[in-house]
C-alpha cells in the first residue's frame, strides 16, 4: 500500500559557529593535556594532530561565519564597519 506523499520538513536552522567552536575547543584542550603530560617520543604525532584540530577549526570557524553572510538576503547582511570610520553625524 503506498502512503501520501508528504512535502520535506523546513531545514532546521542551526548555529553552525558554535558547533565549530565547541568542537575547536576540545582539539585546544587536547592540546594544552598533551602539552603538560607529553606522551612518549613515539607518540609525539599526537600534538600536530590537535594542532592541525585547531587549525582547521578556526578555518571552520571563518568558512561558516563567510558561508552564512552570503546566505543572507541583502536587507538582513551585517554591516562590516570601515576602520576609522563610525556613524555618520547627523546633525537636525
Amino acid at each position: 500500500m503506498k502512503q501520501p506523499w508528504r512535502p520535506d520538513p523546513e531545514p532546521l536552522e542551526t548555529n553552525d559557529r558554535a558547533a565549530v567552536l565547541a568542537g575547536t575547543a576540545l582539539w585546544a584542550l587536547a592540546l594544552v593535556v598533551l602539552l603538560i603530560v607529553r606522551p612518549a617520543p613515539e607518540n609525539a604525532w599526537w600534538i600536530w594532530t590537535c594542532v592541525t584540530g585547531v587549525a582547521f577549526g578556526g578555518f571552520g570557524y571563518w568558512f561558516v561565519g563567510r558561508k552564512r553572510r552570503k546566505s543572507l538576503p541583502a536587507d538582513e547582511a551585517p554591516v562590516e564597519p570601515v576602520l576609522g570610520m563610525g556613524p555618520p553625524d547627523h546633525q537636525a
